[in-house]
């Protein structure tokens, strides 16, 4: 895919929604965090439903902290794999309480140091919070990136290094957002919405659906 393709792409994605940003449901730093490490290998809907009725109870990492395993077991066991994200979370508020007088850092060195946190949940801190440049490649972006041929790449580090390297500058800190939300509502993975598509006449996907 040339340059001018790729721009295209992006103007449309900025015009269609100006303002992209995360679906998880957060008033702080700290609470972006834990709703993101509670996310992995679950939906945003999910973590929302369980941090609806955590937040208001306990939404600091002295308050998550008091609750201990089991109390903060009770709140997210609707979520998949709650019992080791749990344990996760409490270490994680026990280190940022020691460690960072309890504010989220803001580098990727200290973010992937703290326990159930990887590149990925570092790199949406790291762009939401914080409005770096940053791009956490999870399942739709992955997929989005090969299928329109974006930013191919067989692993999802390639895919990230692809995209950026290969998105324009001035869509950089955005790019995260509009990807995974058209990878989730448009680009989906069994019949991609080919015919509701702004991009499809950009798209080398090679597999249309022009039947929606």
């Amino acid at each position: 895919m040339n340059k001018d393709k790729r721009h295209e792409i992006f103007s449309r994605l900025h015009e269609a929604n100006p303002n992209p940003t995360t679906e998880l449901a957060y008033s702080s730093n700290f609470e972006l965090l834990i709703s993101v490490i509670l996310s992995a290998q679950a939906t945003d809907v999910g973590v929302n439903k369980a941090t609806a009725k955590l937040y208001p109870i306990a939404n600091t990492p002295e308050a998550i902290y008091a609750l201990g395993v089991e109390g903060l077991s009770d709140y997210i066991k609707t979520i998949g794999l709650y019992n080791s994200k749990a344990k996760n979370v409490i270490a994680t508020c026990k280190a940022l309480i020691e460690q960072h007088d309890s504010n989220v850092p803001e580098t990727r060195e200290e973010l992937e140091a703290l326990p159930g946190v990887g590149r990925k949940t570092a790199n949406v801190v790291l762009n939401t919070a914080f409005g770096q440049a940053a791009m956490a490649v999870d399942t739709h972006i992955f997929r989005v990136s090969n299928r329109t041929k974006l930013a191919p790449g067989k692993t999802v580090l390639a895919v990230e290094k692809s995209l950026m390297k290969f998105v324009p500058q001035e869509f950089l800190v955005d790019a995260h957002h509009w990807l995974i939300l058209h990878g989730r509502y448009t680009c989906i993975a069994r019949k991609p919405r080919c015919g509701s598509c702004i991009i499809s006449d950009l798209c080398e996907y090679k597999d249309k659906q022009i039947d929606d």
